[in-house]
C-alpha cells in the first residue's frame, strides 16, 4: 500500500493489502450500509462495531440546536442495550457474557458506536445481536424513566471528579456556543427534561441504512460479514430493496469560533487544584495533524516532555501534567493540564503557558524531533496489536477523514515533519484566544498573570 486510499461514497467495493499483510477490505451496499473489514494473520478474536455518525453536536430541532434535547445522543446510547421485540436487556447481556465476550458502546461529539469483542467463532453472535440493537430497539417508557435516573447518577459521579469537570469547563471556555462546547452527556437539567418522543425522534431520524457504519478488524471473512449484517438487519425489519447513497460526510473546512470565556474557575474545597489552558485546535483533516503530533509529544506527551520535566521532575510542583490535542470536523482544541496545590496554582499556569511561549519561539530541537518520532511511531505500532484500535481506526476513516492510512502511511507522514513544521504550528497556535479552566478553592485573581499576560 503506497499512500493513503481514498474511500468515496460512490465506491462499491474496494480491496487493499495494509501493512502487516492485513487485508482490508470495504463494501458499499445498494441501501447506504458501509461495511468495512481488516482480517489480521493469526487472530482468534475480532472487534465489531456498529457506528453512526450522530453526536452530542447534533441534538437539533428544525430551526438548530434544541436545549430540551441535549444529552439525547448519550440517553439513546444507553436505552439502545434495554431491549427489542427479540431480545430483552437481559437477553442482550447474556449473549456476551456467556461467550466471554465484552460489549459496551461510546458517545461522542460526531459519532456514536456501538461495539463488541469476541472469539472468532462469536463473531455471527455479535453481528446479529447489535444488529438487533441498532435496528429494533424498543425505548420502552419503563425503562427509559429507569435509564433517566441512572444517567442522572452517571453526571453526577462526573461531576465529583474534578478532571472530568475542569475539562468540560475548558470546551465551553474555549469554544463557546459551537456546539462541539457542550458536554456530550448533557446536564441534570437537560436529561430531567428530555421525553421519550424527543429521543424517539433522533432514534427514527439518525439510524437507518444509510447512517450505518459497520466495521470489524481480526479473525474475519469479509464476504461471510456481508451477507450477515444484511440478513441480521433484513431479520429485524429494515427493507434493503431500494438504493440510498450513504449520508454525506461532514465538511471538513475549519470554522471561525467565538471564544466562550477567558477564565472558568469552579470553586470547591479540594485538596488539588486542577487547572486546563487551551487554544483553539486543528481540524481532524487538517494535513498538519502529524505535526500537531509531533509538537504534543514534545511539549507535553510523555515522561521526558517538556512540561513533565520543567514542572514536576525539577519543580516537583504536580504529579499530572500533559498536554493533549483533539480535532473534530471543523473545530479542535489543544490543551495542556496540570494537578496541584491550591496555593502553587498561579505558578504552575504560569509555567505551563512559559513553556509553550519557549516552544513557539525557540522552536524544538533535531533531539527532540527524533525522540518524538521514535515514541509516536512505536506507540502507534504497539496499538495496532489490538483489534479494538484497528477496529476504531477503520470507522474514523470512513466516517471523519475518508480515507485509509495504514500503519506504513502514517510512519511515512510523521518522518516528514521537520523542526520548522513543529514551530511555525505552535506560533500559530499561540496566536488563537487562550481560555484558563479551574478547579478547586481558588480566586480569579489568581490568574491574572496569565490570561492578561
Amino acid at each position: 500500500m503506497n499512500g493513503a486510499v481514498a474511500l468515496p461514497l460512490d465506491l462499491p467495493e474496494l480491496s487493499l493489502t495494509a501493512s502487516g499483510d492485513a487485508l482490508v477490505r470495504r463494501s458499499v451496499l445498494p441501501s447506504g450500509i458501509r461495511i468495512l473489514s481488516e482480517r489480521v494473520p493469526g487472530a482468534r478474536s475480532s472487534t465489531i462495531g456498529f457506528w453512526v455518525a450522530v453526536g452530542s453536536r447534533d441534538e437539533l430541532g428544525a430551526d438548530g440546536p434544541v436545549p430540551s434535547r441535549f444529552g439525547s445522543t448519550h440517553f439513546l446510547e444507553h436505552l439502545l442495550f434495554k431491549g427489542t421485540p427479540k431480545r430483552t436487556a437481559l437477553d442482550i447481556a447474556v449473549s456476551f457474557d456467556q461467550v466471554g465476550g465484552e460489549h459496551n458502546a461510546l458517545t461522542g461529539k460526531e459519532y456514536t458506536c456501538y461495539y463488541a469483542k469476541v472469539q472468532d467463532r462469536d463473531l455471527p453472535m455479535a453481528v446479529d445481536v447489535l444488529a438487533d440493537m441498532f435496528t429494533s430497539s424498543l425505548l420502552d417508557p419503563t425503562e427509559f424513566e429507569n435509564e433517566r435516573g441512572v444517567i442522572l447518577e452517571e453526571l453526577a459521579m462526573a461531576d465529583d471528579d474534578p478532571n472530568d469537570v475542569v475539562g468540560e469547563r475548558l470546551f465551553e471556555a474555549v469554544l463557546g456556543d459551537h456546539p462541539l462546547g457542550r458536554p456530550i452527556g448533557g446536564t441534570g437539567d437537560t436529561i430531567r427534561a428530555v421525553s421519550r418522543d424527543a429521543v424517539w425522534e433522533h432514534y427514527l431520524a439518525n439510524y437507518r441504512p444509510n447512517d450505518l457504519v459497520v466495521t470489524v478488524a481480526g479473525a474475519v471473512d469479509h464476504d461471510e460479514l456481508v451477507a450477515r449484517v444484511e440478513a441480521s438487519v433484513s431479520a429485524a425489519g429494515w427493507d434493503l430493496s431500494g438504493a440510498a447513497r450513504p449520508v454525506e460526510r461532514r465538511n471538513g473546512d475549519s470554522v471561525s469560533v467565538r471564544r466562550g470565556s477567558a477564565l472558568s474557575i469552579t470553586t470547591r474545597p479540594n485538596e488539588q487544584a486542577v487547572v486546563m489552558l487551551g487554544y483553539p485546535g486543528l481540524v481532524a483533516t487538517d494535513d498538519r495533524r502529524s505535526s500537531l503530533s509531533v509538537l504534543n509529544a514534545v511539549f507535553g506527551g510523555g515522561m521526558s516532555s517538556r512540561l513533565f520535566q520543567e514542572v514536576r521532575e525539577k519543580r516537583g510542583l504536580a504529579y499530572s501534567v500533559y498536554s493533549y490535542a483533539a480535532g473534530y470536523s471543523d473545530a479542535g482544541l489543544f490543551g495542556m493540564y496540570a494537578g496541584c496545590s491550591p496555593k502553587n496554582a498561579a505558578q504552575v499556569s504560569e509555567l505551563l503557558l512559559e513553556e509553550f511561549r519557549r516552544l513557539a519561539e525557540g522552536g524544538i530541537t533535531g533531539e527532540e524531533l527524533q525522540r518524538a518520532k521514535g515514541q509516536l511511531s512505536g506507540s502507534a505500532a504497539l496499538s495496532l496489536e489490538d483489534s479494538d484500535t484497528r477496529m476504531s481506526r477503520l470507522g474514523r476513516s470512513e466516517i471523519t477523514t475518508g480515507e485509509f492510512a495504514d500503519l506504513d502511511e502514517g510512519l511515512r507522514r510523521l518522518e516528514a515533519v521537520t523542526v520548522d513544521d513543529v514551530q511555525q504550528l505552535a506560533t500559530e497556535l499561540r496566536s488563537r484566544p487562550l481560555s484558563v479552566a479551574a478547579v478547586g478553592a481558588l480566586e480569579a485573581s489568581t490568574f491574572d498573570g496569565v490570561v492578561h499576560s
